[in-house]
């Protein structure tokens, strides 16, 4: 990982904003640490306390809230690029956590100077916002998913949302294919599925030609049908914030 922030790969990319030079010295002094875990790493414990905040500069994670039986609720997958951990500063500890799914590389910044962030740097309180707004319209549509759409849906949308944001960060290949880590226990926790469900389901939609899944690697033979499929309405590929 860089050590200066302007020498950072995914601001390199053209998916995120560029700062000024004094945005970027701001989010350099923020920044504690960088660290690399590996997959099954708890970044961030349910119920915990903890006042640092994350940004995923490489690799997979997720997000999740368990019952006291064990049975888990994926809320989202996190990808390079996505802020996390500022819930847990408005909270008595963490009302989630977070997992890494692969091996991680993460920025780690300092949670008690986010006041200082607001009143100093506005354009980068404002970019934080938009990224609280942007994650509670992602949850939004996970309700819908889990709420109103039939498992063929639910597993559809799951495969060209994660699609569609990997091909904003430019990690899909040309063929349309892309590295996929999820197994189907982390598909059925996100989707509210049976295990068995999830196996059945993606099992129908690639006997239909929409896409086929091995060694990791998922490819979409038809990214089109599969988004009428879902019932998707795609985001626009605008840049995004990235602190």
């Amino acid at each position: 990982m860089p050590q200066r922030c302007a020498h950072c790969g995914l601001r390199a990319s053209g998916a995120f904003h560029q700062l000024a030079a004094s945005e970027l010295g701001f989010i350099e002094d923020l920044r504690s640490a960088t660290e690399r875990v590996p997959a099954g790493h708890a970044l961030i414990r349910e119920q915990a306390d903890g006042g640092r905040l994350y940004t995923l500069y490489a690799g997979w994670a997720f997000r999740y809230k368990t019952l006291s039986d064990g049975r888990r609720q994926i809320l989202n997958f996190l990808l390079p690029g996505d802020f996390f951990g500022l819930q847990q500063r408005f909270s008595e500890g963490a009302t989630y956590g977070v997992e890494a799914l692969t091996e991680a590389s993460v920025c780690v910044f300092q949670g008690k100077r986010l006041w200082e962030l607001y009143r100093a740097q506005p354009r980068l309180g404002y970019d934080l916002t938009w990224l609280c707004a942007r994650e509670e319209q992602m949850l939004d549509e996970n309700l819908l998913t889990t709420g109103r759409r039939s498992a063929m849906e639910r597993v559809a949308v799951l495969l060209i949302h994660l699609f569609k944001r990997l091909q904003r960060l430019g990690l899909v290949a040309e063929d349309n294919s892309c590295a996929f880590p999820l197994t189907q226990q982390h598909m059925a926790d996100a989707l509210g599925l049976s295990l068995v469900h999830t196996h059945r389901t993606l099992r129908r939609l690639q006997a239909l030609g929409l896409h086929s899944l091995e060694d990791g690697r998922l490819l979409l033979r038809n990214p089109r049908a599969l988004t009428q499929l879902a019932d998707y309405a795609a985001q626009p590929l605008e840049k995004l914030p990235l602190l």
